[in-house]
């Protein structure tokens, strides 16, 4: 983020980016990867677990998110697992 011109957001897309990999990794996979996109002064931080197999969505790191500026968040579980988003304002 920092590299894209965005140096304002830093320490929040930091904090963000950290409980999404939290959250990840705590679904236990082997592996873990962390997306990053930015459109309309926002960006989207995704991180995914690739633990198939989850049967429910945990929520329980959205009020976090929230808290720490996220102004949207969510998480689905799919096929190749389940990912934890955020959308931060820039």
């Amino acid at each position: 983020m920092h590299e894209w011109g965005y140096r304002e957001a830093d320490e929040t897309a930091a904090a963000l980016t950290e409980l999404l990999v939290r959250a990840a990794v705590a679904d236990g996979g082997r592996r873990v990867s962390v997306h990053f996109a930015d459109q309309d002064r926002q960006a989207l931080v995704v991180a995914l677990s690739h633990r198939p197999g989850l049967a429910v969505a945990d929520t329980g790191a959205l009020p976090e998110l929230t808290g720490l500026g996220a102004v949207s968040c969510g998480t689905d579980t799919a096929d190749d697992g389940r990912r934890v988003w955020a959308v931060l304002d820039l």
